[in-house]
């Protein structure tokens, strides 16, 4: 990869920003300047600055007792209020806060302040239904309006969500419920995918039958009529909406009020809660919403294509845009339904003009061909943002060429789960960027590569990415396990000088700014979403005919990395079924257990793994297998033989 990236540092362009373009940006060199010269009192200014607190903080960081850190936590204030309420009141009540987009075709307009009146009444609903501050609501949503408003709702009456991907399983809805201890579901009869109805209100049954579970009541959204069972604690979302008040009083909570629970996967195959708070996280969404997309709200139509089930859709579909008053595009769909042109159909038809996505999708319609996009008007896109794993300068180059006519600027963003908003990106009004770099850590935030000791790689150089002090959105613990907390995140470099481990190796070009090398852990990431070889491993294992089970992300053009898994099957079954068969079961029962999204690629029939001596499957040597690459060093193998038997099996 180093050599790949130093090539690509000799041959790479420069994009500098148009005059035009620095002339009216939002973000401008002096954010650096004040972040530079006091980091906290630049992020107290960008709290008061972008929010409205109802009881102004005096402290900023509280960091003595690392890595549990408080930010602004003598404030108070009420997000949601702060995301709807304080615009109707400055007048921009009428402004669209959401063109929602069906996949079918439906379509609805919704202004701040119909969404501020919907999301009063859900908080009245929540209330009637016995939900308090501090309380769980786990929500298992299609990219529907309704996702937004529930949020919100929670949010206004002090509550925590746990917002769950609609391609979840059945056994990864309990899981993450029973682990949240939720009080109530929100869900849908279904959503629409590919033209067809996907079911999500049996998932939320099978979850929540035949086990004990502190869930009291299901509130369900009639989205696609198709037929569901019902029992005494099911609810019709419009039905209960329609029962309550319009009007609610949101009150202040405490900036470190938890906001959100959002489970990763993580590398003991157990996912993790990871818990993000209310001031902090809503700080740093808002500013760096505001820019790095150079958001003018009173002119640009944005549109972040992300689901709400990840971290993406929560801070840059969600709190981010509405905090900072942003008109945006909600679309339920898959970019290829009813035909492959569908995003830059809908592109047209709302003037979007800022354009957040994965490498992902960008590498799915550089294979379909620019014709598609060019037989639509993409004139009104003015910035392009990239987010979920690194991209490739192939990849950046064509979105900026064919999706943004050679104008507008792409900006490329790294963060996680865990930091909760952008760290690393360029400023489009400031930054000279680099195609495939992802540039510089944004103002207020420190950055370095590592080498294994803890030492400053420096330019030029490979090695670990962390982060070196604490900023606002970080998370605040793992749910209900602070030691894994600390164990996962801040114990690479030692006790005395804690710094956060992002599980990412990077590069330091002669500049200085930073390229992306991708995951250094056993955690995948599957077209943007991180996926533990571990889990997979537990399901593929769990199934009766399955002895032993190794997976590892493999390299995929479309999705950046694919599942691969190598299985050992108990002779009984080899005997009784053939491989094709096999293999069709085991990706059938990951995709009912985890999701469509973990559903292997491939499946090899093996029958020994790589192991130490003392146990361990040495899985980088079955990733070169998987990539076809040369076997590389093989001397800590119990059998050093065992990798030609391995190669010999999948001639």
């Amino acid at each position: 990869m180093s050599v790949q990236i130093d090539h690509l540092l000799n041959e790479t362009r420069r994009f500098a920003p148009t005059a035009d373009f620095a002339d009216q940006a939002i973000g401008t060199s002096k954010l650096y300047a004040d972040a530079s010269e006091d980091r906290l009192q630049f992020w107290a200014d960008q709290a008061r600055d972008l929010l409205h607190w109802h009881k102004p903080f005096t402290k900023v960081l509280d960091w003595t007792n690392p890595p549990f850190a408080k930010w602004f936590e003598d404030g108070q204030l009420n997000v949601a209020w702060n995301c709807l309420d304080r615009h109707v009141l400055a007048g921009h009540g009428d402004r669209v806060a959401l063109y929602f987009e069906g996949e079918p075709g439906d379509s609805r307009a919704i202004t701040y302040a119909e969404l501020t009146a919907e999301v009063k009444r859900a908080a009245n609903v929540l209330t009637k239904l016995g939900v308090q501050a501090g309380d769980r609501v786990a929500i298992y949503l299609p990219m529907i309006p309704e996702a937004v408003i529930s949020m919100l709702a929670v949010a206004r009456i002090g509550a925590v969500h746990s917002v769950i991907f609609g391609g979840f399983s059945a056994e990864s809805l309990r899981s993450r419920i029973d682990d949240a201890n939720a009080v109530l579901v929100i869900t849908a009869d279904g959503g629409y995918r590919k033209g067809r109805v996907t079911p999500l209100k049996p998932a939320v049954d099978m979850a929540l039958t035949g086990v004990p579970t502190t869930v009291r009541n299901v509130l369900v959204v009639k989205r696609t009529g198709n037929e569901v069972e019902w029992t005494d604690r099911d609810l019709w979302w419009h039905d209960e909406l329609a029962s309550v008040d319009a009007e609610h009083e949101a009150e202040g909570f405490p900036a470190e009020n938890p906001l959100f629970i959002l489970y990763t996967s993580g590398t003991t195959g157990k996912p993790k809660g990871i818990l993000h708070t209310s001031g902090g996280y809503l700080t740093q969404v808002a500013f760096t919403h505001k820019n790095v997309f150079d958001l003018h709200p009173e002119t640009d139509v944005y549109w972040c294509t992300a689901d709400v089930g990840w971290i993406t859709g929560h801070s840059y579909v969600t709190y981010g845009p509405l905090a900072n008053g942003a008109t945006q595009v909600l679309f339920e769909g898959t970019p290829d339904t009813p035909h492959p042109g569908r995003w830059w159909e809908i592109v047209e038809k709302y003037k979007v003009s800022i354009l957040y996505t994965a490498p992902t999708a960008i590498r799915t319609f550089m294979k379909l061909g620019r014709q598609i996009p060019q037989g639509f008007d993409l004139s009104s896109l003015r910035l392009l943002g990239s987010v979920g794993e690194p991209i490739n300068p192939e990849a950046w180059m064509w979105y900026r060429e064919v999706i943004g006519g050679n104008v507008a600027p792409v900006v490329d963003t790294w963060w996680q789960t865990e930091t909760g908003a952008i760290m690393i990106s360029a400023l489009p009004g400031v930054t000279v960027t680099k195609p495939g770099a992802a540039q510089v850590p944004i103002p207020g935030v420190a950055i370095d590569v590592l080498d294994e000791a803890g030492v400053h790689v420096g330019h030029g150089n490979g090695g670990l990415l962390v982060v070196t002090e604490p900023w606002p959105s970080m998370l605040r613990g793992i749910w209900g396990d602070p030691e894994r907390f600390i164990e996962t995140y801040w114990e690479k470099f030692g006790e005395e000088n804690p710094r956060y481990f992002a599980g990412d190796g990077a590069r330091l070009d002669e500049d200085g700014d930073i390229w992306l090398l991708g995951r250094v852990d056993d955690v995948m990431n599957v077209s943007g979403h991180r996926l533990s070889t571990a889990e997979i491993e537990s399901s593929l294992v769990s199934h009766p005919m399955t002895a032993e089970a190794a997976v590892v992300g493999a390299h995929d053009e479309t999705t950046g990395q694919a599942v691969v898994a190598f299985v050992i099957i108990k002779y009984s079954h080899l005997e009784e079924s053939s491989h094709e068969d096999i293999q069709a079961v085991l990706r059938a029962h990951v995709t009912q257990q985890i999701g469509a999204i973990a559903r292997p690629r491939q499946i090899f029939i093996v029958n020994e793994l790589p192991k130490t001596r003392s146990g361990k499957i040495i899985r980088r040597l079955l990733q070169d297998v998987a990539e076809g690459r040369e076997i590389g060093d093989t001397t800590t193998l119990a059998d050093t033989s065992v990798m030609q038997v391995i190669k010999s099996t999948l001639r």
